[in-house]
């Protein structure tokens, strides 16, 4: 099934099943396998509403959860059975999404998770969910941005689907963990995900503010899946004030703030869908168009910063022992538009993972060893500036061999000053080499921009893959084992071409 933008998302879920005889006890997800046929009638109501894409019913099927409910080693049976009833559902009509949320966990030192650990946690669903044959992933009412790097790394792990990802904030714009929204749009854009936006928490006349700020800084399309209004009470009855008609009245505003993707989420029901998909016939999709300014959009875990080009290292300090001190320090220097860290040997990235919620500037890592240097991109929860002597080879390929086909992680690349805008590892599965008759055909970038070939070089081909900030991103990419193989994706000065 090819899907056009505006593409319409499904409706409430859990305040659905409520009306269908759910109250509680056990897990949601036990309760749909005990009870298909809720799902069913849910899953069709929206199909006849117009929805392109159904949620799973598997948004707590994650081992943290389901073990809250006294669930053990079921997760890849849960996933497996509850995807299978939605894609049964659809019967071709929609789409499947995988639905994924949070854990509840916390990363040490405030909780005692370590990253990897979360990691391994979505990786078992997500594992499930593909093989159980869903299209694509959602990321949903998520408010802890470390959650939302694992559950999108581990899905990148296996599988070369879209991941569309969701938060849920308060008025301030920020999450109940006190993540920028804006600074996890673009953690997680540069992470390779296809579309970001905002879910549940809120009604649409709130979240429209919100999703106008994101739109200054989207490479992605925008979703909206608003609540039905917020929860009342009458009577000893919870009720949404906001009906149909007049939650599609926000789509127009929505669409202009950059909103490719609509739904509607806690609240609402198959008339909520139906009167968004009446709106959207006469609604056009606008493509994201981000202005940085010249600068460089760079992200702590809870911030955005957006800093010029021609920067200069300060004092550089060591990751050690004393690293939450050096935060500190750096946080006081009047000066300092970002701090420095250098790394040297592996033992230092427990310092960075125990103190990294100290850092509050933008971080550069100086390091001269590419395996390290992964691993504290892995670890560290934000957007990071690199200043050391790795090889632009050392910084944009990695070993395919563990990678899902059609997908190379890549850490990209230089700017005019030389300095390099590391990414947390972007997947690059939307760069596509395969035989046609005419020979090697090439895909197509995530904004439908054509890869244009600029030459080649055995069996390399040097391809620009679009304009990024003012700059002109250029690849070699070659057929692989793995699917296409990436050497050496750069940002340069813009040429025309």
């Amino acid at each position: 099934m090819e899907l056009h933008f505006p593409i319409l998302l499904d409706g409430a879920t859990g305040t659905e099943l409520q009306k269908r005889g759910y109250r509680g006890g056990i897990s949601a997800e036990q309760w749909v396998l005990e009870h298909p046929d809720a799902i069913t009638d849910l899953h069709n109501n929206y199909i006849e509403a117009g929805s392109d894409v159904l949620y799973a019913p598997t948004f707590g099927a994650n081992r943290v959860k389901l073990e809250e409910y006294g669930v053990f080693n079921q997760v890849p049976e849960y996933n497996r059975r509850l995807a299978k009833i939605a894609l049964d559902n659809a019967e071709g009509r929609a789409l499947v999404a995988g639905d994924i949320s949070q854990t509840g966990k916390f990363l040490k030192p405030i909780g005692n998770t370590t990253f990897r650990e979360m990691l391994e946690i979505y990786r078992e669903q997500a594992e499930a969910l593909e093989e159980a044959g869903v299209d694509l992933y959602a990321v949903e009412t998520m408010t802890n941005l470390a959650e939302a790097r694992a559950a999108v790394l581990a899905i990148r792990q296996i599988s070369d689907k879209p991941i569309m990802v969701c938060f849920t904030c308060e008025a301030n714009g920020r999450t109940m963990m006190g993540n920028d929204i804006a600074a996890a749009l673009v953690i997680l854009q540069n992470m390779g995900i296809d579309a970001f936006g905002l879910n549940c928490s809120t009604g649409p006349d709130q979240m429209l503010p919100h999703i106008q700020r994101l739109q200054k800084y989207a490479e992605v399309p925008l979703i909206a899946k608003p609540n039905a209004g917020m929860p009342k009470t009458k009577n000893g009855e919870t009720y949404y004030d906001c009906g149909p008609e007049e939650l599609a009245s926000y789509v127009k505003d929505l669409a202009a703030a950059g909103v490719g993707i609509f739904g509607s989420c806690c609240g609402s029901t198959e008339e909520h869908i139906r009167a968004i998909h009446r709106e959207l016939q006469n609604v056009e999709f606008l493509p994201p168009h981000p202005d940085f300014q010249g600068k460089i959009p760079l992200a702590t875990e809870k911030n955005l910063y957006l800093l010029p080009t021609d920067l200069e290292i300060g004092k550089i300090y060591p990751c050690d022992e004393h690293l939450e001190d050096s935060c500190e320090e750096a946080e006081e220097d009047d000066e300092a538009l970002f701090m420095t860290i250098e790394l040297k040997a592996e033992e230092e990235l427990d310092h960075l993972e125990d103190f990294q919620y100290a850092i509050s500037l933008p971080l550069c890592i100086l390091c001269n060893d590419a395996s390290l240097l992964e691993q504290a991109l892995e670890i560290y929860q934000g957007r990071v500036l690199y200043a050391g002597d790795l090889p632009d080879f050392d910084l944009s390929t990695v070993d395919l061999a563990d990678l899902p086909k059609s997908q190379a992680e890549v850490f990209a690349a230089m700017d005019s000053t030389n300095w390099r805008v590391v990414n947390n590892p972007i997947p690059t599965d939307r760069l596509r080499l395969r035989d046609a008759p005419g020979g090697k055909e090439l895909g197509r970038y995530y904004n439908g921009t054509p890869v244009q070939v600029l030459g080649e070089e055995g069996e390399w081909s040097h391809v620009r893959i679009g304009h990024v900030e003012g700059y002109m991103m250029t690849a070699y990419l070659a057929p692989g084992d793995q699917g296409v193989e990436v050497r050496g994706v750069q940002l340069s000065v813009r040429e025309e071409l």
